[in-house]
């Protein structure tokens, strides 16, 4: 399962969440079998320059996620990823993707169902 997790910088599992997906400047990708981690890759977010805001849910998607854990989603982006299939859940307390990665494993984490989480959007 490929889980992607935005975060502020590029150090693996180590990395710190990125409070909202669509700003944050990496995405980490994390490979979990067996509910280890078997995979961890870093990339940069496109961002405005590539139409980060607009594409957010394509530019997301090329990248063959099997869910999202975001800190926080407008809804738009959030009906986006529902009508592509995408699992999106919440995590607004974990600070690194170690942390997010080990409350993603044991399902405590909240599932959207297509809101967001932020007024702003």
């Amino acid at each position: 399962m490929r889980v992607i997790f935005p975060t502020d910088e590029n150090m693996g599992y180590l990395s710190k969440r990125g409070a909202h997906f669509g700003k944050a400047k990496f995405y980490t990708i994390v490979t979990i079998e067996d509910g280890k981690i078997t995979e961890v890759e870093g990339i940069a977010n496109q961002g405005h320059s590539a139409g980060g805001c607009g594409n957010a849910v394509a530019n997301i998607m090329e990248l063959n996620p099997d869910a999202l854990v975001v800190g926080g989603i407008g809804d738009s982006p959030a009906q986006g990823f529902a009508k592509a299939g995408l699992d999106v859940y919440v995590d607004q307390t974990s600070a690194t993707v170690q942390t997010s990665i080990e409350a993603f494993v044991q399902g405590s984490l909240r599932k959207l169902e297509g809101q967001g989480t932020c007024s702003a959007h």
